[in-house]
């Protein structure tokens, strides 16, 4: 059972296959095992890599088995479409297409597995690269949000240095009335006098002045502060927000990015590996010598197109005799004058037909 089943899978007539030598079939039932095998791991290349765009193992189980009959059906065609007829170079012209697109199909197949053999290392590179875009992400957001956020904080900066200025301007004017009072600047009189009352109503003016500058700019230094902590908050919110975009950055196309940065000669090897196993059949049946199956199919089919010249010439041949009767049978009808008086009367009344159709016509015109 396993056998006939790769004989199918090698394209190969059984009915053939059955009366040929026990090696012949265990050669086709190789070729067939390799076109099964091959399309095996297209199944499971194909399955991984689906399952790195999907994240959903039926979806890319489902896709990647009818990927992997797809490659199935194309290696089966390709194997069963070469015929040994003793010429290797027609043989070979004749493979070439087929060559081509087992090295393309090789390389549809083998670059999954290369991504699932160096996943470890494509993790890697793939958390530098988070990484770093999680710090270019926070910079070009920090650029966003910083314009406002320091104008603000410079804000608040002037309006504490302007009650600061104020504070000293206060101090000022009190250590001069104290010093009025004490005698040591001014009019140098002991005590509380007319000057001493002026510099003490500055002071109390500018003290007043300051009560009214630091509730006012405490005022704008809260409300700056409130506006300074929701934008740093919306900052940190939009961080947030980001950041799953960039954690999600690990999908098919970032994976093979990933991989064309480690280095390249592996990853060639395996290429090598899926090519030798996608064109093996191709390329053992160029190299056997033909066999017995082969004979028999090449009989078989010239058997057929024998059969089918002979019916094509029978045809011809009955085609040209046919003509040739035809010709002979009117030649002799030719000459009967009781069909030519008949063919005469019926002309002569087709003639009078159309004379009256034409007549009552143009009277109608009239």
């Amino acid at each position: 059972m396993i056998k006939e089943f790769f004989w199918m899978c090698s394209g190969a007539d059984d009915e053939l296959l059955k009366d040929c030598s026990r090696s012949e079939q265990i050669k086709q039932a190789g070729i067939g095992g390799t076109v099964f095998f091959t399309a095996l791991m297209a199944f499971i290349a194909a399955s991984y890599a689906l399952y790195t765009v999907f994240d959903n193992i039926y979806t890319s189980v489902f896709f990647g088995f009818v990927w992997g009959l797809l490659i199935f059906n194309l290696d089966r065609f390709i194997v069963s479409t070469i015929k040994k007829r003793n010429d290797f170079t027609a043989e070979l012209l004749q493979a070439v297409p087929r060559i081509i697109l087992a090295v393309i199909i090789a390389v549809v197949i083998a670059k999954p597995l290369e991504l699932k053999i160096f996943e470890k290392e494509i993790d890697r590179v793939l958390l530098e690269e988070k990484n770093q875009m999680t710090l270019d992400n926070k910079s070009q957001l920090t650029q966003q949000f910083s314009p406002e956020i320091t104008a603000l904080k410079t804000e608040n900066d002037g309006l504490k240095n302007e009650v600061v200025n104020k504070e000293a301007e206060v101090n000022s004017l009190y250590d001069t009335f104290i010093a009025e009072a004490e005698g040591r600047e001014g009019t140098l009189k002991i005590g509380k006098g007319p000057v001493y009352a002026e510099k003490r109503a500055k002071h109390d003016t500018a003290l007043a002045e300051l009560h009214a500058l630091r509730e006012l700019n405490n005022t704008k230094i809260i409300a700056n502060e409130e506006q300074i902590a929701t934008l740093e908050k919306g900052l940190a919110d939009k961080i947030v927000e980001t950041q799953p975009v960039i954690e999600g950055f690990d999908g098919l196309m970032a994976r093979v990015n990933a991989l064309d940065k480690l280095p390249w000669l592996p990853s060639f090897f395996i290429f090598l590996l899926f090519l030798a196993i996608e064109t093996a059949p191709i390329i053992s049946k160029l190299m056997a010598p033909q066999g017995e199956y082969d004979i028999k199919l090449e009989d078989a089919e010239q058997t057929i197109k024998t059969w089918a010249d002979q019916k094509a010439n029978q045809r011809k041949q009955q085609l040209k005799t046919d003509a040739a009767i035809n010709d002979r049978v009117y030649e002799d009808l030719s000459e009967e004058e009781e069909l030519y008086n008949y063919k005469r009367k019926v002309a002569r009344d087709i003639m009078q037909l159309q004379a009256d159709s034409f007549y009552k016509q143009q009277k109608r015109n009239l």
